[in-house]
């Protein structure tokens, strides 16, 4: 949520912080801003809308010169999405200059006492609260803007990723984190500040990324200084080569960023599994596993825990572990878990799940489950980020930046790490004779082949979404290893085309669902040939006897429910436990065909964003 970008150095800030601001569009964010300091005098332009619009603004009313630049887009929390709301926002002196990413709970206490002191405040933010906080203890303590700064992050509650300059003193940018992410480049006489490494891959690779309760006083011509925010101690920067690559963030041809990512997926779950599964030679080489085996072998049970799509894919991986390893899984939102009182022991072991591994409930259950004794391993995408740092061990996917909004390339790339645990644990515990774990092996090295065929189901997907797409409610079902994946393709189609979906497990439709089942009800029946499919077919038919309209998703060569559906779609055949990684893919493609029908924004669904790092 929300995006921040920063520049100081020898170069026009202007262009880099429009671009970088672009790219942090998947972010999602309803306002943008930026403002320019060029020495002598302050630009600052900000707007209700997209940075397109804030661009055509800013070219119009201000002069966009200027070395120190800060721009930021704003996902509404405290105040409606306005022009005065958008940050940044400046201090009553009009000296000090702040863009924010998060919440500080505590801000209307703070906002009265400043009232009191002779504050006033022209929006509804509590970031307006936090710039002019930080001037009162200025004067107040007489300190520098590094130190006003401390001082003031110690008197709020919440989260947040900030950037504040002072007009008086143009060489400098402070800059503090606590639950929201902040990585600064590091250039030649030059900084740069962003949320994330996508805005200035193109003028370094190499990048900090700060810790929590962590601040950093960057100045022109000198070293970056690192201090925590709780007790002044002196921290030393940890300089990252980043690996990304300025390709991977552009579209490369096609339409739309989740267009490319599907379409990514055979070379993202290759890419994840690469250099870490040989089937010739009979082994999966993991070191996150491979260096705590005998935690993970002597484990209680195992508590996934995620939010949203990571959540569905650890769905997935529940039926994997239990079916094939046989160890107890529970799975958890990482919401409810955190606040619920779980019973955690030294026995358990936590996997947390996240795309960004910036969540910020993912993350807050981590520290839960760390401070009970639980060994904790991360499964993320995102190299460097919070919960690669927080967890004992880890694996990350490899899917390569993930723009669109709405999860694609991660559900599959996480399903395939969590699947590589799975069948490794199972051969350590002797669940698996040899053969059948080479038989396994082969297979899901296979899989990038059959998602590339199950992929040349799109012109036929868009066929169907030509029927379904002014459909105001859709119903999702699938049985065993394909409930999460009904779950995942009703999630889809609400995120970016705004229809209400609702995934269930197909036997629980007559317990309610099949009430809402009439001839304007499009049904997604996930009915491959692994798996209860003579119950799912029977489903089908109870479906189709109340004129329900049902789009199936079957193994090639089905010729049952082709008889029955009204339309079908065939995905290669595979082992019961890999179909979710073949399913997923028509859901997919169905969702993005009926957004663009719809006249949807795809990358960029309203309301949401891709990193949420507020609760």
């Amino acid at each position: 949520m929300c995006g921040i970008v920063g520049y100081i150095g020898h170069r026009d800030a202007y262009p880099i912080i429009i671009k970088g601001l672009q790219r942090l569009e998947y972010r999602g964010y309803d306002s943008a801003g930026v403002v320019l300091f060029d020495g002598e005098s302050m630009q600052l332009s900000k707007t209700k809308g997209k940075v397109e619009d804030l661009k055509n603004k800013a070219t119009q009313s201000i002069d966009t010169n200027g070395k120190l630049g800060l721009g930021h887009t704003r996902w509404a929390t405290h105040g409606v999405p306005n022009d005065v709301n958008s940050h940044p926002h400046v201090s009553n002196s009009g000296d000090l200059v702040i863009i924010h990413n998060g919440i500080i709970e505590n801000y209307e206490s703070i906002k009265k006492a400043l009232i009191k002191r002779g504050y006033t405040f022209e929006s509804d933010t509590d970031t307006e609260v936090l710039v002019n906080l930080i001037e009162e203890v200025k004067k107040k303590e007489g300190v520098k803007l590094g130190k006003a700064v401390q001082i003031a992050l110690n008197q709020v509650i919440g989260a947040y990723a900030i950037a504040v300059f002072d007009k008086n003193k143009p060489d400098e940018i402070v800059v503090a984190k606590l639950g929201s992410p902040l990585a600064i480049g590091i250039g030649e006489s030059e900084y740069f500040i962003a949320s994330d490494a996508s805005p200035f891959i193109e003028f370094t690779n190499n990048a900090v990324y700060l810790e929590d309760e962590e601040m950093a006083i960057i100045r022109i011509g000198k070293e970056i200084k690192l201090r925590k925010i709780k007790d002044d101690a002196i921290s030393y920067p940890n300089i990252l080569e980043l690996q990304m690559n300025l390709e991977e963030i552009e579209k490369g041809g096609y339409d739309h960023f989740m267009l490319k990512e599907i379409y990514e997926q055979p070379r993202a779950i290759h890419d994840t599994y690469r250099g870490r599964l040989l089937a010739d030679e009979g082994y999966i080489r993991m070191s996150g596993i491979d260096h705590n085996i005998e935690r993970f072998l002597n484990a209680n049970r195992i508590i996934i825990v995620a939010c949203g799509t990571s959540w569905h894919a650890g769905l997935v991986a529940e039926y994997i572990f239990e079916d094939l390893a046989r160890i107890p899984v529970e799975v958890e939102y990482a919401s409810e878990f955190r606040y619920r009182n779980p019973v955690i022991t030294e026995k358990d072991i936590l996997i947390a799940v996240s795309q960004s591994g910036e969540t910020a409930d993912t993350l807050a259950a981590i520290k839960m489950a760390k401070e009970k004794g639980a060994f904790v391993f991360g499964v993320c995408n995102v190299v460097g980020s919070s919960i690669a740092r927080e967890t004992h061990a880890g694996a990350y996917t490899h899917a390569g930046p993930e723009i669109g909004v709405a999860s694609t390339k991660a559900f599959t790339t996480q399903i395939t790490v969590l699947t590589m645990i799975a069948l490794k644990l199972a051969k350590e515990k002797g669940e698996f004779s040899q053969s059948k774990y080479h038989e396994f092996l082969t297979e899901l090295e296979g899989i990038p082949q059959k998602v590339e065929k199950a992929l040349k189901s799109n012109d036929l997907v868009e066929k169907i979404a030509e029927v379904y797409k002014d459909s105001t409610n859709c119903l999702y079902l699938g049985r065993g290893y394909n409930f999460p994946v009904a779950l995942e393709g009703a999630l889809k189609l609400k995120e970016i085309s705004y229809i209400h979906a609702e995934g269930y497990p197909a036997a629980e439709m007559k317990h309610g669902p099949i009430a809402l089942i009439d001839e304007e009800m499009p049904v997604v029946v996930i009915a491959t040939r692994k798996g209860h499919y003579e119950k799912v077919v029977s489903n089908i038919q109870e479906i189709k006897s109340r004129s329900g309209k049902i789009i199936a998703i079957v193994t090639e060569g089905d010729e049952t429910v082709k008889g029955i559906a009204d339309h079908v779609v065939e995905v290669p055949e595979s082992s019961e436990a890999l179909t979710p990684l073949l399913t997923t893919i028509p859901l997919q493609l169905l969702s993005y065909h009926i957004a663009l029908m719809r006249g949807c924004n795809v990358d960029q669904p309203r309301n949401l964003a891709k990193s949420v790092t507020v609760e």
